[in-house]
């Protein structure tokens, strides 16, 4: 996991594509639909993999975190994504990292892995794109 600088201010107003997706990842693990609309470009392309319960692509702010992430928490349990590992290029950046939450309706759990690619320019999310073993998802969904 990237390490948070000891000057807490600094991180917060970072460009850094690499801070940016972080305060990503923290404020989706606080369920700050705000904070997290905040690290992403107006014109957002936010794609969920094929095949992922939430499959297709979604544009602004508001349209990914109604799309994805409030029917996330209406259909999981503590769904989290962890941000184990990061790989920056620039303005690309690689998280591998692990979905875990159990499902509202089955009670099953999930634990996979997943790589996400975020593309970052001036300061916001302007792409996102998600890996996963989709498979694994559907199965914790379905009775």
């Amino acid at each position: 996991m990237i390490e948070i600088p000891r000057d807490v201010a600094t991180f917060a107003e970072s460009t850094a594509p690499a801070d940016v997706v972080r305060r990503q990842y923290l404020a989706s693990a606080r369920g700050d639909l705000a904070a997290l609309r905040a690290t992403l470009a107006e014109d957002v392309e936010w794609t969920e993999m094929a095949g992922f319960p939430l499959a297709g692509t979604y544009r602004t702010p508001k349209g990914v975190t109604a799309h994805v992430m409030e029917r996330l928490a209406a259909e999981w349990d503590d769904w989290t994504a962890h941000d184990d590992t990061y790989v920056v290029d620039g303005e690309d950046v690689v998280v591998l990292g692990r979905y875990t939450a159990v499902h509202k309706i089955t009670g099953k759990p999930l634990a996979v892995r997943v790589a996400h690619h975020f593309t970052v320019r001036g300061g916001r999310i302007v792409r996102f794109e998600q890996f996963t073993d989709t498979a694994l998802v559907r199965n914790a969904t379905t009775a």
